[in-house]
């Protein structure tokens, strides 16, 4: 059953990017929920209007290896990455722009993004078109009383601001840049009318990979240690079945600090950018031993063990904040039952009274499966198909009209929804890899 309107009132509604890593042509991920939704995951988040907006807590998107799956959550990244750091960056600095590579002529327009959300109750419209380090258009669109206002809208160097924000938005031409982001100087300059909008961005689309794996572990560890969490991490740890009974941070010592981040300079080639690695905490989890507890060393640790200590205090961190959290390739190293129950937390109301919402790739079909209690609606399941021309199509699930009780598992293996590799037999025998096995 459907429940009553959320004390929540922020939320992603959608994404849309153009020209972006592996999309040439603009493609739209939506969490609003369809007509085919599963009604009892689906969120009522309060808006100015009458009606609430019906919004879903989870998306998941499949396809096959270089497909693009994982592109379009890198997009998101980077459209958060420009709004936080374009001002803040040095002029000159490389660009945040990631364009189709694989089109000359497609490649030299414009990077579009565009993301609509709900943030403290009123729908928000915000996009960027940008070309190198170049923007070209920015603009901010807002519906307090159900009707579109303008917040600001860029053309190059010329802004022009809507009525609410004009006087203060005016105190922030000064310091415009044509490598900036409005929005970005925006925050640095504490706008209060237009902070906000820069504000949801602090938390929300999180990229989680395996890059930032032994940080996210290092931030699990933090929650470990504050009160109010303690007890939430460690039932979380408790409930993988991984044998684990605590963890620890240690710091590096002075010295060993000293040589990474000479190291880290030298490794990028820049002195002043050096000055921003972080150099990410050691993490040591503590396992339960026939005579006690045992503390490990990193290293001992398995794969599976690592990826899950990584993933919980994000995802509690998205719980409680009621913020959208990206997670690439979610199932790696984990056990299918695992991620499941991780994707339930999301789903249900219970664990998840706020509306955050998971946003994930995977390859596992697993998750498809209908047979658990929160299994995710034919609206949330998106696939990543590459065309002849090496660009990607994003689609969803409910474009096939699919039964609610259909094997979706069973058929996407079987290639009715597209997404999966065109394997030709043929191929890997012409590859002769029996006369290397035979040398």
């Amino acid at each position: 059953m459907q429940g009553d309107a959320t004390t929540q009132s922020s939320a992603l509604v959608a994404f849309t990017a153009g020209n972006v890593r592996s999309y040439r042509d603009p493609v739209t991920l939506s969490l609003q929920a369809t007509r085919v939704a599963n009604a009892e995951v689906v969120r009522d988040v309060r808006t100015a209007s009458a009606a609430p907006e019906r919004l879903l807590p989870v998306a998941g998107i499949f396809g096959a290896n270089a497909s693009g799956k994982s592109n379009i959550l890198r997009a998101m990244a980077d459209m958060r990455a420009m709004v936080l750091n374009s001002f803040e960056r040095r002029r000159g600095a490389s660009s945040f722009r990631r364009p189709f590579l694989l089109d000359a002529e497609a490649s030299e327009r414009p990077s579009a993004f565009t993301v609509e959300l709900i943030l403290n109750g009123v729908w928000w419209q915000y996009g960027i078109e940008v070309e190198g380090q170049r923007v070209l258009r920015e603009f901010a669109y807002h519906y307090p009383k159900g009707r579109q206002a303008l917040v600001f809208e860029r053309e190059a160097d010329e802004v022009s601001f809507g009525a609410a924000f004009r006087s203060a938005g005016r105190s922030l031409l000064p310091l415009l840049r044509e490598d900036a982001l409005l929005l970005s100087i925006c925050g640095a300059a504490d706008n209060a009318p237009i902070g906000p909008l820069f504000n949801w961005w602090m938390d929300n689309l999180r990229l989680a990979t395996s890059a930032n794996r032994t940080g996210r572990a290092a931030f699990t560890a933090g929650l470990a240690k504050e009160d109010a969490t303690q007890q939430r991490v460690l039932d979380l740890l408790h409930a993988a079945d991984l044998g684990l009974t605590d963890m620890q941070v240690v710091r590096p010592d002075a010295e060993t600090l000293d040589r990474l981040r000479r190291v880290a300079k030298i490794l990028q080639g820049d002195e002043e950018e050096g000055d921003e690695f972080f150099i990410e905490d050691l993490v040591q989890l503590i396992h339960r031993g026939a005579d006690g507890d045992v503390l490990f060393e990193p290293e001992d640790e398995s794969m599976g063990t690592q990826v899950w200590v990584g993933l919980v205090g994000p995802v509690l961190h998205a719980l409680y904040t009621g913020c959208a959290l990206l997670v690439d390739e979610l199932d790696t190293s984990l056990h299918p039952h695992l991620v499941t129950k991780l994707i339930d937390l999301f789903q249900s109301q219970l664990t998840n009274p706020h509306c955050a919402q998971l946003i994930f790739n995977a390859l596992d079909v697993n998750v498809l499966d209908s047979r658990h209690r929160y299994c995710l609606g034919r609206d949330q399941l998106w696939f990543t198909e590459r065309g002849s021309s090496g660009a990607t199509h994003l689609y969803s699930l409910a474009e096939f009209k699919a039964r609610r009780d259909e094997p979706v598992g069973r058929h996407y293996l079987n290639g009715r929804y597209g997404a999966v590799p065109e394997l030709n037999p043929v191929d890997f025998d012409l590859a002769e890899l029996s006369q290397l096995v035979q040398a």
